[in-house]
């Protein structure tokens, strides 16, 4: 028995080790240079592929590059700009304030010549320049003399509303103080029977001066002190003795209380 086992298994090794049925060191190497040559080619390709990346990455970044000094310069020229925009600016401002001086300052003179008028009542009267309240100042011979006079430019009121109030332009301030001083004493007055009311016409910017007044005024006249608030906005104060006091900004007047309240 083991003799026969032993000759099987030397023709088992004899036909394992044939020619026909093992892999010969050519075909190994054949494989080997398939192998190769395959995963060479992946390579390549992926290699190729990678470089064009690469290049697209590149030419992005040149741009963006490009695009980046450009924008830089851009800011450059605009911060250059807005530098030369803010001395104008400033200089503008200054012409500015001058002009706003000097056109209060011309409203100051100009706006002692005006007053207006209102229609107490709807009237359908016309405004002539030639013609004005009777207030039979005895020191007058004639009307007082008007450069202008119209109603303001507003939409004309619906009936049963208050009409448009007049503005007039006297050709003297003095005459119309005069006229604002006999209508306050007189207080009614009529123009072509209807009552009317006349009081100052100032600017803007008068008015808001004179608003801040207001207050002061209000505790002066409780104490009995006769406050009087003159063109364009400065404060008289008839004080106890007759002497008078004059205040020429609100600040003044305010200071002016609160000593009072602090005796």
């Amino acid at each position: 028995m083991s003799k026969g086992k032993g000759k099987q298994v030397e023709k088992d090794r004899e036909a394992t080790s044939s020619p026909g049925s093992s892999i010969t060191l050519a075909e190994i190497s054949a494989l080997h240079e398939e192998l190769r040559a395959s995963l060479a080619a992946d390579f390549k390709a992926s290699f190729e592929s990678l470089d064009t990346k690469l290049d697209n990455i590149h030419s992005t970044v040149t741009a963006h590059d490009q695009r980046i000094g450009s924008l830089e310069s851009g800011l450059t020229e605009v911060s250059q700009r807005l530098e030369h925009l803010e001395a104008a600016y400033s200089g503008l401002s200054k012409d500015n304030e001058s002009l706003r001086l000097k056109v209060s300052k011309r409203g100051v003179v100009d706006g002692r010549m005006f007053a207006s008028w209102v229609f107490l009542s709807p009237s359908k009267a016309r405004v002539q320049r030639s013609s004005f309240p009777n207030l039979a100042i005895k020191s007058w011979n004639r009307p007082p003399e008007l450069d202008r006079a119209h109603r303001i430019p507003a939409p004309k009121p619906a009936p049963g509303q208050r009409p448009r109030p007049v503005v007039l332009r006297f050709h003297r301030y003095q005459v119309k103080d005069l006229v604002i001083c006999e209508s306050r004493k007189k207080g009614v007055l009529t123009y072509q029977g209807h009552k009317i009311r006349i009081f100052d016409d100032y600017s803007p910017n008068v008015l808001k001066l004179r608003g801040e007044f207001k207050e002061a005024m209000a505790e002066l006249y409780k104490r009995g002190l006769k406050p009087a608030l003159l063109f364009p906005a400065r404060l008289r104060i008839t004080l106890s003795n007759c002497e008078k006091m004059w205040l020429l900004s609100a600040t003044e007047a305010n200071n002016f209380v609160q000593r009072l309240d602090a005796k």
